[in-house]
């Protein structure tokens, strides 16, 4: 047995090993008991103990039943602990902690449902069986007993093969799974970028690799059955040969001759179910082999040791640059900007120029690959993430709602928050005017994606959602981008009092937006430019408008 497999099994509580232990002998005294009856009422044409045989039989499967269910909600808790121990760490990349997370972990069901209490009932009921045996014709003991370890020896060896392929098989789906969530969570980029036909072929090539993985650790499991059916085969065999010989020459009676053609294949079966419950569980025991890796791994230097600096900060870049994989130039380049303490500042440039890039840098969702962001002077990446970002509000161009009520959507900006606050932040964001005019007020539950709402509303509700979160520095990505004059207006009005007392970067061009900020910047092709005055900021916002209706 594997390490892996050894550190699993200490999972489990000592009294669920004890329970299954005694279980499986319980299911191998009734295998005995069963087949002598049987063999009994066979040999001397007598049904009236075929009641208990039924009996013995239902008593197997009633404590196989009880086995199960055990062994089930075991594996739900060992599941559980190492789901907590991996969100705890998080010592993984997002795309490959989901599928550890999810298929990965599910995968580990097998080994204790079917692999663990198997591998008790192979201790318990070979050496019951072949006691018995032993009782009933010794000669018939003798072989089972030489044959009997031929199962396992060509178990394990077919076994080791299977165990290298399904490392292979987990290993590619690991890869799979984490590249296609990371190309889901950039398919934006990737499509501004050109790059989604690239993609499309790498995540084709992961496919077939798994394909090919998996197709090859199930040729070596069914090779593995047809090994171990074969085994089994002649071991019965070189047992009812011989039986079947002195049955006609006289030299058995028929009633121990039956009890031996019965228990002989039972002996074997334990042993043969074990080989087939641990190819069932190898792809768990790799994944559970990972887990191990992720949860032994020493602690990272955390990115967030240093505490988030209190009040409204002073955000500066310093020379930061940003460079997307497989693109021809970097999106940010050599990009230094100061945001005072409570200083609006607005970004301009055409599509295309790095001012998504810019927000995403400061949310600490990208990292530069050179340069380095300072928050009231302690580098962004020595600033707990979460902390950081819970400081911040957040308004992006196509804000998302779900299919839930209006004030739950709003109350994303602050979990906790009361119905008094939700209201507040929709009176401050000029959306509690169209709320109040829904058929259920703040309790109207809106479709997936916001169904039921123009761009106008959404964004005011992203607003909201920004405002009753309160942090000290808002990022607005153009939140007014393909609105009308009247839904414009209103957000303007709202994204005011959002601003108010607050240090905020926003990427906008129409000079309604522009008024609210205090200086102007520009990027081109990645380059920040000069600020502009703000009589000059206006007219370029209004021509930048211009151009982009």
């Amino acid at each position: 047995m594997k390490g892996v497999e050894r550190r699993l099994l200490g999972l489990l509580p000592r009294r669920v090993l004890v329970g299954l232990g005694v279980l499986a002998a319980g299911q191998g005294v009734l295998l005995v008991v069963a087949a002598g009856l049987l063999a009994r009422a066979v040999a001397g044409l007598d049904a009236g103990s075929l009641p208990w045989v039924v009996a013995a039989v239902a008593g197997r499967a009633v404590l196989a039943w009880v086995s199960s269910l055990v062994a089930g909600r075991a594996a739900a808790g060992v599941k559980r602990g190492l789901r907590a121990g991996l969100l705890a760490g998080g010592a993984v990349d997002a795309g490959a902690r989901v599928t550890l997370l999810t298929r990965g972990l599910d995968a580990v069901d097998p080994f204790f449902t079917g692999y663990v209490p198997q591998l008790l009932a192979a201790c318990v009921v070979p050496p019951l069986v072949v006691a018995r045996l032993w009782a009933a014709d010794w000669a018939s003991a003798v072989v089972v007993l030489v044959t009997l370890p031929l199962v396992p020896v060509f178990g394990a060896l077919v076994g080791l093969r299977t165990a290298a392929l399904t490392g292979r098989q987990w290993g590619a789906l690991h890869r799979l799974g984490g590249h296609f969530r990371d190309v889901v969570a950039g398919l934006s980029t990737l499509r501004a970028f050109g790059r989604t036909g690239h993609q499309s072929g790498v995540v084709r090539a992961l496919a077939e690799e798994h394909r090919r993985a998996t197709t090859g650790a199930l040729r070596v499991a069914f090779l593995s059955s047809l090994v171990l059916e074969l085994v089994c085969a002649l071991s019965v065999a070189l047992v009812a040969v011989p039986v079947g010989l002195r049955l006609l020459d006289g030299g058995m009676v028929l009633s121990t001759g039956l009890l031996v053609l019965v228990l002989t294949p039972e002996a074997y079966l334990p042993l043969r179910a074990l080989g087939a419950r641990f190819h069932a569980s190898a792809e768990g025991v790799a994944a559970a082999e990972e887990a191990f890796a992720v949860l032994d791994a020493p602690a990272a230097p955390s990115s967030g040791r240093a505490v988030v600096p209190a009040g409204v900060p002073e955000i500066v870049l310093d020379r930061v640059t940003v460079r997307y994989p497989g693109a021809e130039r970097a999106a940010l380049e050599e990009v230094s900007l100061r945001i005072g303490a409570g200083e609006r500042v607005a970004v301009t440039g055409p599509s295309g120029a790095g001012k998504s890039t810019l927000l995403l840098v400061v949310a600490g969702l990208v990292a530069p690959v050179s340069g380095r962001v300072l928050v009231d002077g302690v580098d962004l990446a020595e600033l707990d993430a979460v902390a950081w970002r819970r400081r911040l509000g957040w308004v992006p161009q196509r804000p998302h709602l779900f299919a839930a009520s209006v004030a739950d959507n709003i109350r994303l900006g602050d979990p906790e928050a009361g119905m008094e606050r939700v209201v507040e932040a929709a009176r401050a964001a000029v959306a509690d005017g169209f709320v109040g005019e829904m058929p259920q007020g703040y309790a109207t539950v809106l479709g997936e994606g916001g169904a039921g709402v123009s761009a106008g509303q959404r964004q005011r509700l992203a607003v909201a959602r920004a405002y009753l979160g309160g942090g000290p520095v808002m990022l607005l990505d153009e939140p007014t981008a393909r609105l009308d004059v009247a839904s414009e207006r209103a957000l303007v009005e709202g994204a005011a009092r959002l601003l108010e007392g607050r240090s905020a970067l926003v990427v906008a061009h129409r000079p309604a937006l522009l008024s609210l900020v205090d200086r102007v910047v520009r990027l081109q092709d990645g380059r920040l430019s000069e600020s502009a005055s703000e009589p000059e900021c206006v007219r370029a916002g209004a021509a930048e408008g211009g151009r982009a209706a």
